[in-house]
């Protein structure tokens, strides 16, 4: 398990060792047709080193690769913006740590999350006064100026339920997150209207896990897959911690975390009774 910087240069290492060899080429006569001795090359593939997106882009022009969408990917990985200038989250740099950075780029370039939520409402389906609320409670005596910004951010990031060619979410929701009363009862009704609102998306699916199921598996630790076009070599399970972030890379963890959602999807209740539930705790709260 490694800090997601780490794991990025590493997943970008490997799939250009890949395209690398699926063009036919050596590291060192890569690192000729770069311009660059076959060192730089070796460092790039194993991780060890950083590397700028225009060495990025330079080593996809040697090893021909067209494809838009990979480019974009490979060069997020990279730390830059996928190749449409500045990303809007570097407004916030100052303010947001870089595993919170590395969390909205990787989520801004998948195709599709899947979200296990045992506490609190997944980012994406939050309310401004919800996200606020939520930011106060676990990032204490925060200046009220910070507070806005942080959920500015959050709100900001639900732009990828929005695009052209949306996010494909889907979420396991805890009914403690539901019945919990983040920021009081006014705040909470209109949480679970937007519930019921993004619900209703055609890219979106919510199951409540209801009391009644008892323990499951996920229930001590939320978690979120993301999953990317052209090669699942590159999905992430992140996990949350009150300071940090662990993001796992590992084929044998993502299918450990694969099958546990799955799982859970099948133990919750189904879309549409989830949202008979919600509807029922709003006509209560």
């Amino acid at each position: 398990m490694q800090h997601g910087p780490a794991v990025r240069r590493r997943k970008l290492g490997e799939e250009l060792r890949k395209l690398r060899h699926a063009a036919g080429l050596t590291s060192r006569s890569a690192g000729a047709l770069a311009g660059w001795h076959q060192s730089k090359v070796s460092r790039i593939e194993t991780g060890a080193s950083g590397v700028k997106a225009t060495d990025v882009r330079l080593l996809l022009d040697v090893y021909e690769v067209d494809d838009p969408r990979l480019r974009t990917l490979l060069e997020t990985l990279a730390g830059a913006a996928g190749g449409s200038g500045t990303p809007w989250w570097y407004a916030y740099r100052g303010l947001l740590p870089p595993e919170y950075r590395d969390f909205i780029s990787l989520e801004a370039q998948a195709c599709s999350v899947r979200t296990l939520e045992t506490s609190v409402v997944p980012g994406l389906l939050q309310t401004p006064a919800y996200a606020r609320a939520v930011t106060r409670a676990t990032l204490e005596d925060l200046p009220e100026a910070t507070v806005e910004s942080l959920a500015e951010v959050r709100i900001t990031r639900q732009a990828v339920l929005r695009a052209r060619d949306p996010l494909k979410l889907r979420v396991v929701l805890d009914e403690a997150a539901l019945r919990r009363q983040v920021g009081g009862p006014r705040v909470m009704r209109e949480q679970l209207r937007e519930l019921v609102r993004s619900a209703r998306l055609p890219h979106v699916r919510l199951q409540v896990l209801p009391f009644s199921v008892g323990a499951y598996v996920g229930l001590a630790s939320s978690f979120v897959i993301f999953s990317f076009p052209n090669t699942s070599d590159l999905d992430v399970v992140v996990l949350d911690h009150l300071t940090s972030s662990l993001h796992l890379e590992r084929a044998e963890d993502r299918e450990v975390y694969s099958a546990a959602f799955t799982t859970m999807q099948a133990r919750a209740l189904s879309a549409v009774d989830s949202l008979d539930l919600i509807a029922t705790l709003m006509d209560d709260a």
